[in-house]
C-alpha cells in the first residue's frame, strides 16, 4: 500500500469515527420561534431555568417553590394536576415524605394510559437539579404543551407523573405505584432522566419478560436520532443504580424506556448542575424521542407490548435502529465459524496460508491485549498518584476525563501498530487467521454469557470478508477493505468513550481494549501500512500531546472547582466537638478550619454514617464545643410480648434539621417501623453496617420509631441529627467557599451534625 493512501484511510477512519459521534444527537439551533405545535428545545430550556434556580431537595425551601411552579403550569395549559403525599421508605431505607404531581388527559378509548414520567426534586444539599432531572421534567412539559397545541385527539389516557424523592431512594415512585389508584391503568412509561449535563441520550428498556415488542415498538415509532444498544441495559442491569422507572418495573409488573445522557459526567449532583451548564442539543435529543414516541404510543394497544422473545439491537449511522431476533445468535455464529473454516481450508489448500507464519500472528495479538489492557488498568491508579486531588471527584470522571480517553486511545493505537511493526515480514494473509479466530471466539462467548453485546458479531463479517479479500487478491483494493470496516468503527468508536464517561476514569481499560478491537477488525487496512512505526510514533506523540493538555487543565478554577467539604460534629454524650471532611486533599478553605492538628478519624468518630460510595472522613480536628439544642428523645412504650421486646419512641427536633440517620449496630430485628412505614425484612437482614433508616425530614417532622427484637438482646441506637445550614448557621463563622471550590457531592456535607447514643439493655 503506498503511503498517501494509508495515510488517506487512516484519516478517512478518524473523520467517520467522529462523524458517527456528531451523527447520534440532533443538531442545536435557537428555536423559540417555532410554531406553538412543535417541540422548541429553546421553550424546554426556560423551563429548566425556572426549575433550578436554587437547590431544591426534599425539606429545602425551593423544593416547594418548584412544586408550585409546575402546578401553575399544568393548570396553564387546561390540566387538573392533583397532589399525592405521604411517607414511604422505599428498598433501601430511606424515609421521607414524597408529594407527587400528576396530572391526566384523557383518551377517546378505554384501554391502558401512557406514563410520561420524571422527578423534580433535586440531589441533596446543593445540587441546582438542571440536568438531573429538571430537563426531564421540562421535557415533558413543553412536549405536552406542543401535543396539545396540536389539538389531535388520541386514543389513550395520558398521565403525566413528577415524582418527588427520587434522589433519597425512588420513594415518589414507591408512593405512586403501591397506592395511587391510576396504576392499576398504567401500560407503558417513558421515563426522562440525568446522570451528567450533556452528550447522547441513551435509551434503556426496562421489562421482566423478553424486550421484543417494546424494540418493535420502538421502530415503528421511529425516532430520528436512537441511541440504543442491548450491551448497555445488559450492563446497566448489572449495576446498582435504578430510576423511578425500576418500580413500575419491580412492583407492577409496568414496562416502559428509559432515556437518560450522562455524559459531563462531574456536574452530576453537585453545584454545577446549572441550565448554563446544560447542553442544549442533549436537551433536544431527550425532546426528539418524546415526540415520534407520545405520538405513537398515545394510539398504540398498550396492552399488547409483552413478549417472551428478546432481540439485539443497536444503532449505526445513516440505519439508526437496526435489530434482530435472539434466535439469529447462533446460527450467525455458525455462519461466521463455516466462514472462517472455510477461509482457513482455501488458504492453506492453495498454498496461500503459511503454518509458521500462522502460528507467528499470534504473538502480535498477545503482545498489543496485555500492553493494551495494562495501561487501561493501571491509567486510573496512576493519575491519582499523580494527581491526589482526583480522589475528591467522587464521581471518578475529572473535568479533562474527555483528553484522558482521547490519550489512551491514542497510546492503544500506537501500540497496536507497534505490535505489528514487529512482524513486518510476515504475510497480512497469514497475520490476519489470529484476530480473525480471537474476535470470533470473543463474539461466541459474549454470545453465550452476555447475549445482549452479540452485535459485536456484525463488524466481524466484515473482518471475514476483508480477510478472504486480502487472501485472494495480490493488489487488493484498499478503499473497498475501508468500507468493509465502517461497521466496526460505527458500532464500537461509541464505547470507546461511552464506558469510562459512564462507569468512571477506573474503566479505561474499556476504552484501550475496545481501541484493540477496532484496531483488529480493521487489520485487513492497517495491516497493509508500510510505516507501521510511524504510525506507532504518531500515538505515542499525540499521547504526549493529549497528556500535556490534561496536566494543563487538571487544576481547578471557577468552570472546574474543586468538590470540598466540612462538618461540624458534636457527641452529645462526651459534650466534645471537632471539625471534619471527607477530603483526602484539603482545600486551603478547608485547612482554615481543620488546622495543622489535623488528622485521621479515631474508628468511632462518625465511622458508621452512610454515603453514597462508602466514603468515610479523611481528617478531624478539635473544635469549640457550641451550645446546638439537641433533638428531645421519649420512649413511648417498651413492653414485652411473647419473648420479644417492642419499644415505641419518638425523636424530636428542636432545630431546623434536614436528616437523621439511626443505626441498630448487630442487633437482630424482627420487626421495624418509621413514622408507621414498616421495613421489609428482607431490608432488615440484608442491611449494611447496621443501619436502620435514614429519615429525610420534612417541615421539621418528628421520626417515630417501632423495634422489635428478642427479649435479653441489649440494643444500641446511635443518632446523627444533621442539618445543612453551616455556612448560615449564626453560631458559627464559616466564610463562603472561594469560586474554585464547590460542596462534595454523595455525602453529608456543609452539615451541622450531633451525635447521641440510647442504650436499651
Amino acid at each position: 500500500m503506498k503511503p498517501t493512501v494509508s495515510v488517506l484511510t487512516f484519516l478517512g477512519f478518524l473523520g467517520l469515527s467522529y462523524w458517527a459521534f456528531l451523527a447520534a444527537t440532533p443538531p442545536y439551533t435557537p428555536d423559540s420561534g417555532l410554531p406553538e405545535s412543535e417541540f422548541s428545545t429553546d421553550r424546554a430550556m426556560e423551563h429548566v431555568k425556572s426549575i433550578s434556580t436554587r437547590p431544591h431537595g426534599v425539606g429545602f425551601p425551593a423544593h416547594s417553590e418548584v412544586r408550585r411552579y409546575l402546578v401553575e403550569q399544568l393548570k396553564a395549559m387546561g390540566l387538573e394536576p392533583q397532589i399525592q403525599s405521604g411517607y414511604t421508605a422505599g428498598d433501601w431505607g430511606n424515609l421521607s415524605k414524597a408529594v407527587n404531581i400528576l396530572a391526566r388527559i384523557p383518551g377517546t378509548k378505554r384501554g391502558k394510559a401512557l406514563v410520561l414520567l420524571s422527578h423534580y426534586d433535586s440531589s441533596p444539599h446543593s445540587s441546582f437539579g438542571a440536568s438531573d432531572a429538571g430537563s426531564g421534567v421540562a421535557t415533558i412539559l413543553e412536549g405536552v404543551r406542543a401535543s396539545l397545541a396540536r389539538g389531535k385527539a388520541h386514543q389513550n389516557d395520558i398521565i403525566i407523573l413528577f415524582t418527588d424523592a427520587e434522589e433519597l431512594g425512588l420513594n415518589g415512585a414507591d408512593l405512586f405505584v403501591n397506592q395511587h389508584p391510576w396504576t392499576r391503568d398504567a401500560g407503558l412509561v417513558l421515563n426522562f432522566e440525568a446522570r451528567g449535563s450533556g452528550g447522547a441520550s441513551y435509551m434503556l428498556i426496562e421489562t421482566n419478560r423478553g424486550n421484543a415488542k417494546l424494540i418493535e415498538a420502538f421502530s415503528e415509532a421511529d425516532p430520528p436520532y436512537p441511541v440504543a444498544n442491548s450491551l448497555a441495559y445488559s450492563i446497566y442491569k448489572m449495576l446498582p443504580n435504578d430510576t423511578d422507572l425500576t418500580v413500575f418495573r419491580e412492583d407492577a409488573d409496568i414496562e416502559g424506556f428509559n432515556f437518560a445522557f450522562i455524559d459531563d459526567h462531574y456536574d452530576y449532583h453537585t453545584a454545577l448542575d446549572r441550565a448554563d451548564r446544560l447542553d442544549p442539543g442533549t436537551l433536544a435529543h431527550q425532546g426528539s424521542y418524546l415526540m415520534p414516541l407520545l405520538a405513537y404510543f398515545a394510539e398504540a394497544d398498550l396492552s399488547a407490548l409483552k413478549s417472551l422473545d428478546d432481540r439485539i439491537y443497536f444503532n449505526v449511522p445513516l440505519f439508526g435502529q437496526v435489530s434482530y431476533p435472539f434466535e439469529w445468535i447462533w446460527p450467525l455464529m455458525a455462519l461466521a465459524g463455516v466462514l472462517f473454516l472455510s477461509i482457513l481450508g482455501y488458504g492453506f489448500r492453495s498454498g496461500k496460508l503459511r503454518l509458521k507464519g500462522v502460528a507467528a500472528g499470534f504473538a502480535p495479538l498477545g503482545l498489543l491485549l496485555a500492553l493494551n489492557g495494562l495501561a487501561g488498568y493501571f491509567a486510573w491508579p496512576l493519575l491519582k498518584a499523580l494527581y491526589p486531588a482526583y480522589a475528591d471527584m467522587l464521581h471518578g470522571f475529572t473535568y479533562n476525563g474527555h483528553l484522558y480517553i482521547a490519550a489512551w486511545s491514542a497510546l492503544a493505537l500506537g501500540l497496536c501498530f507497534w505490535a505489528y511493526s514487529l512482524f513486518q515480514k510476515i504475510a497480512l494473509r497469514d497475520l490476519l487467521v489470529a484476530p480473525t479466530l480471537f474476535v470470533l471466539l470473543l463474539c461466541a462467548g459474549l454470545s453465550a454469557y452476555l447475549p445482549g453485546a452479540a452485535f459485536f458479531l456484525i463488524p466481524a463479517f466484515g473482518l471475514l470478508l476483508g480477510w478472504m479479500i486480502v487472501l485472494s487478491q495480490d493488489y487488493p483494493n484498499p478503499y473497498l477493505l475501508a468500507f468493509l470496516g465502517l461497521p466496526a468503527l460505527w458500532v464500537f468508536a461509541p464505547f470507546v468513550q461511552m464506558l469510562p464517561v459512564g462507569l468512571g476514569l477506573k474503566m479505561m481499560v474499556g476504552s484501550t481494549i475496545m481501541c484493540s478491537l477496532i484496531f483488529l477488525l480493521l487489520l485487513p487496512t492497517l495491516g497493509a501500512y508500510p510505516k507501521k512505526r510511524k504510525f506507532a510514533l504518531a500515538g505515542g506523540v499525540a499521547f504526549l500531546a493529549l497528556m500535556l493538555g490534561a496536566h494543563i487543565k487538571s487544576g481547578f478554577a471557577q468552570d472546574t472547582p474543586k468538590p470540598t467539604s466540612l462538618l461540624y460534629v458534636k457527641d452529645l454524650d462526651r459534650d466534645t466537638a471537632h471539625w471534619a471532611t471527607y477530603e483526602k486533599v484539603p482545600s486551603p478553605w478547608t485547612l482554615a478550619f481543620l488546622g495543622s492538628a489535623a488528622g485521621p478519624p479515631d474508628p468511632g468518630q462518625a465511622g458508621t454514617l452512610s454515603s453514597k460510595y462508602g466514603t468515610g472522613f479523611s481528617f478531624v480536628s478539635q473544635a469549640p464545643v457550641k451550645a446546638i439544642p439537641a433533638p428531645e428523645i421519649t420512649v413511648l412504650s417498651d413492653t414485652l410480648l411473647g419473648g420479644q421486646r417492642v419499644i415505641d419512641l419518638r425523636i424530636e427536633p428542636r432545630r431546623d434539621v434536614n436528616r437523621l440517620e439511626v443505626f441498630t449496630g448487630n442487633t437482630p430485628l424482627t420487626a421495624a417501623a418509621v413514622n408507621g412505614i414498616a421495613l421489609s425484612e428482607f431490608y432488615l437482614n440484608n442491611r449494611r453496617g447496621g443501619k436502620l433508616v435514614t429519615h429525610y425530614i420534612s417541615d421539621n417532622d418528628p421520626t417515630e420509631l417501632r423495634l422489635e427484637f428478642p427479649a435479653g438482646e441489649p440494643l444500641e441506637l446511635t443518632l446523627y441529627e444533621g442539618s445543612n445550614n453551616l455556612l448560615e448557621n449564626p453560631l458559627f463563622t464559616v466564610p463562603p467557599r472561594p469560586a474554585e471550590n464547590i460542596p462534595m457531592p454523595f455525602v453529608l456535607n456543609d452539615a451541622v451534625l450531633l451525635i447521641k447514643k440510647l442504650r436499651f439493655d
